[in-house]
């Protein structure tokens, strides 16, 4: 059954709002030690690619946000330097905070989730100088 003119119109107000929440959310996290920014940008690019041809393009075109959401988009991943930051903060947000704790198993999930995070990064999100290289290496005559 296709969707009415009005039910479509609905559903792309709803993610262009959702989209704008991670822009906010987003702000925040440049802002916040230990709060995530790029995942919140990639989430609003995808809800923006559901909702707004506008709202995505002008993502798209913010300084160091566009970048990052074209290289995610093309497969590139993260360059060496911002995941050096990324695990770095993750290890100081997550140690900072569980020495702070009071509850040995509020801190231990705090170094687990810090943990896996940093797993993350360090295994499954691309380098983007490796990728440049496999690339330009299997394109190579």
């Amino acid at each position: 059954m296709a969707r009415s003119r009005t039910a479509r119109r609905l559903l792309r107000s709803l993610w262009a709002i959702w989209g704008l929440i991670f822009v906010g959310l987003g702000i925040i996290g440049a802002i916040v030690p230990g709060m995530p920014t790029t995942g919140f940008m990639l989430l609003a690019a995808w809800c923006f690619s559901h909702s707004s041809p506008r709202l995505e393009a002008w993502l798209l075109r913010l300084p160091g946000v566009g970048q990052i959401v074209a290289d995610h988009r093309a497969g590139l991943g993260m360059p060496r330097r911002a995941k050096v930051i990324a695990t770095s903060m993750i290890v100081v947000a997550c140690g900072f905070s569980a020495w702070r704790v009071e509850r040995w198993w509020v801190a231990a999930l705090m170094v687990a989730a810090g943990a896996l995070g940093v797993c993350w990064i360090l295994w499954r999100v691309p380098t983007k100088e490796r990728v440049l290289a496999e690339r330009a290496a299997r394109d190579a005559p």
